[in-house]
């Protein structure tokens, strides 16, 4: 029984000859384990391309692209087994803009450690990324953020740069034209506080009683998103406490403020809509704000301490299993700082694991001297990405390499009730992003590395292949391992994983079923986290207080069940595809909360409904794939810029990018457009700006923190989703191709370097 499509978004006029001439199969029950097969498989549909030849076809067949592609495939496999680190797992760079650096000097600064080596190369990285207008930006090309430049200026002051310096007047110039420090958002208000540039009377109260009130309370810990709950607990103790370090007056920034603190503008989450009326939550939270400041100033706070001590516990709490509370950047500086105020040592054993999981997220430049630093570690989600993209690119499950990347993600599996579990009642199975997060699995990574062990096992003869029939790689791109000494050793071994996996599947599975929201979709880290009344506190200006169900990662979860036999008929499917069908743009789009922007949004959509078996002539996917081919560029590719996700109008424009094109290349494949002349030409430009090494170079950042406050750039984003978009398209389109056009390549080696150099003999 499939689900309601009355609030499906109808294809645009002109395009009901998209519509396929079958319908697909709604296939059986889901089985248990990881070994059953799903119900049913894709069946080729015959699809009328009239309507989206937006590039003439000529020229651009799928024949003229089997050997390049083959090459492509089988140098990006070598480069990335040659990353895989000892233990079995990937980990690459993650980057963020420069607000990672000015806040450690910052921090040091007010540890009085402005002076170290430390925040001396820091600051270098600060002067390198400085744009020309004198500012400093979220993501290159784009404009000067206010924030960031105010904290870079200062951050270069107090490590001993002239104010009169050409670097320093430049960048006074920019903030100045923008709003000077008036303008800057609540987070950098804190940091000015602390330092003695304004009184914390003009940051955002952040009251530690907020850890006292109880779960059936509208606003508690609980209701805030787990990044946010990490950020606050420590803030309310630095807030409760106002710990300053005085600096001199010429080592301020008062050259930066036009008007006084107390006439600065008042703090709002960006692109918030409602009115700021009387009757508005805004106007409601405002008051609240200023009650909290007023009972302070009077000593009016019975609670206070029995809060701090609560907050403190909590913080403390969640320090163990983790790579620093919340295993990301903000926490642990936020942490180090309540620890000062809370009057710990710098010697004690919480201030030492503080500052070691800071360290950890420094990166050096070999080049210059200069140090930059990572907001987290993506390693699990690297991890799993990785080994699905080499599994699609024909790497088998008994290599060495997958065996010891499977067995490393089994070892991350998160055993232990985390915040989660204050709302939801099921066994813990998920996995977090970073190597140590107990506290704060997610289902993202959770739904990637069930679909990564799920498909190590599909190549046997009585399991699934990961491709449905028809697509899987054709034999001359798969990885045979042919060693007789080590096959009885290599056996055990496959046995032994597959019995883990299988137990570590269930457990997976049953968690991220459990997380399901009510409106169908699916969050990050918790069930149900979408008060938006919460949006309108005042310092929820990073634009991230709750975490609400998003399209990305409700597709990502229904690829998942996918993979498990799950269909439509399914009340978990049925819940999530209405989701999807109620969350799609007018334009055909989804948004991308988690990746940049809508093409990575309407990619994962794509796939998501596919991988249930929507049928290629839904009008969803129908919409969904009309609009990724209406962005294509005239080179082949496609591009998107952050800036979307304020100005809806740049929805897929933006420089192009191999991981992007990656993403549309996906999406189309699984709308069944796999001969469609814009998929090939997304093909070809992927080919030709494959480097010699097999990698992509793409300086953009294409992954979302915050939407509209902070992005980063996944540094194997142009790696392995590359090599899965042409190891796709490669089994869909260009398998029977290759079977009989080009010689049959057999590997039996182990070596990958022999591949690469019989299949550039072949081209």
């Amino acid at each position: 029984m499939k689900p309601s499509r009355s609030d499906t978004v109808a294809p645009r006029d002109g395009h009901d000859d998209l519509r396929a001439s079958n319908e697909m199969g709604t296939g059986s029950e889901p089985v248990g384990g990881f070994v059953g097969k799903p119900g049913g498989c894709e069946v080729p549909v015959p699809i009328s391309l009239d309507a989206f030849k937006l590039f003439p076809a000529e020229g651009w067949t799928s024949g003229r692209l089997v050997a390049p592609v083959r090459r492509a495939i089988t140098r990006t496999r070598s480069w990335l087994l040659g990353q895989q680190l000892p233990d079995g797992h990937w980990c690459a760079e993650l980057e963020g803009d420069t607000i990672l650096e000015s806040d450690t000097i910052l921090l040091l600064a007010f540890l009085g450690q402005e002076h170290t080596d430390l925040a001396r190369r820091a600051a270098k990285h600060l002067l390198n990324q400085q744009l020309p207008e004198g500012g400093w930006a979220m993501f290159p090309g784009g404009g000067v953020e206010i924030s960031a430049s105010v904290k870079a200026y200062f951050a270069l002051k107090l490590t001993g740069h002239d104010v009169g310096a050409e670097p320093m007047q430049r960048a006074r110039r920019a903030i100045l034209a923008r709003g000077g420090a008036d303008a800057v958002n609540s987070y950098t208000r804190f940091f000015l506080a602390m330092l003695g540039q304004i009184s914390y009377e003009h940051c955002p109260a952040v009251p530690p009683e907020l850890v006292l009130l109880p779960k059936w309370f509208p606003i508690n810990l609980n209701s805030l998103s787990s990044w946010s709950r990490t950020i606050v607990v420590p803030l309310s103790i630095v807030w409760a406490l106002q710990p300053v370090r005085r600096l001199e007056a010429d080592r301020g920034i008062r050259e930066l403020f036009l008007r006084k603190p107390e006439h600065w503008p008042r703090l709002r989450c960006p692109g918030l809509p409602g009115d700021t009326g009387p009757f508005s939550w805004d106007c409601f939270f405002r008051t609240v704000d200023r009650l909290l400041k007023g009972c302070r100033r009077i000593g009016l706070t019975p609670l206070r301490s029995r809060a701090i001590r609560a907050a403190k516990a909590w913080m403390l709490k969640r320090f163990q299993s983790s790579d620093g509370l919340g295993a990301i950047f903000p926490p642990i500086v936020w942490s180090l700082v309540a620890l000062r105020a809370l009057g710990y040592a710098d010697q004690s054993p919480e201030v030492l694991y503080c500052h070691r999981q800071l360290q950890d997220l420094i990166l050096q430049n070999e080049q210059d001297g200069s140090i930059r630093l990572q907001p987290c570690k993506s390693s699990v989600w690297d991890t799993a990405i990785a080994l699905r993209a080499l599994a699609f690119g024909g790497i088998r499950s008994d290599h060495e390499g997958t065996r010891r990347a499977a067995d490393w993600l089994l070892r991350r599996q998160v055993l232990r009730p985390g915040d989660w579990s204050e709302t939801v009642r099921v066994e813990p199975g998920g996995w977090c992003f970073e190597y140590n997060n107990d506290f704060y699995p997610d289902c993202d990574d959770t739904a990637m590395v069930l679909m990564a062990l799920r498909e190590q096992f599909e190549a046997a003869d009585e399991v699934q292949s990961p491709h449905p029939e028809g697509t899987r790689p054709p034999p001359d791109l798969r990885l045979l391992l042919h060693s007789t000494d080590q096959s009885r050793r290599t056996a055990v071994e496959q046995i032994d994983l597959a019995d883990r996996s299988a137990a570590a599947i269930q457990r997976g599975l049953r968690w991220l079923l459990a997380m399901q929201n009510d409106d169908g979709g699916w969050a990050a880290f918790d069930r149900n986290n979408n008060r938006r009344f919460l949006c309108y506190v005042p310092f929820a200006d990073h634009n991230a207080m709750i975490d609400p169900s998003t399209p990305d990662l409700t597709a990502r979860a229904l690829e998942a069940l996918g993979k498990f036999g799950f269909r439509t008929g399914h009340a978990p499917v049925d819940r999530a595809v209405a989701y999807l069908r109620r969350s799609q743009e007018a334009d055909g789009s989804w948004l991308g909360r988690w990746g940049v922007n809508y093409i990575y949004g309407t990619w994962q959509a794509l796939v998501g409904l596919s991988a249930v078996e929507i049928g290629k002539d839904d009008p969803a996917i129908i919409a969904g794939a009309h609009w990724l081919l209406a962005c294509q560029q005239p080179c082949g590719g496609w591009g998107e810029t952050p800036e979307s996700y304020a100005d809806p109008r740049l929805r897929g424009h933006g420089p192009p990018t191999a991981s992007q094109t990656a993403w549309a290349v996906m999406g189309l494949l699984a709308a069944g457009l796999e001969n469609h002349p814009a998929v090939v030409r997304g093909v070809q430009f992927l080919v030709d700006r494959q480097q010699a090494d097999g990698t992509w170079d793409e300086p953009e950042f294409t992954g979302t923190g915050f939407p509209r406050v902070f992005y980063l750039r996944y540094h194997y984003y142009p790696i392995y989703f590359p090599l899965m978009a042409l190891a796709r398209w490669a089994a869909t389109a260009a398998a029977p191709l290759a079977e009989t056009a080009l010689p049959v390549l057999r590997v039996v080696s182990a070596d990958e370097k022999e591949l690469v150099r019989r299949d550039a003999a072949c081209g």
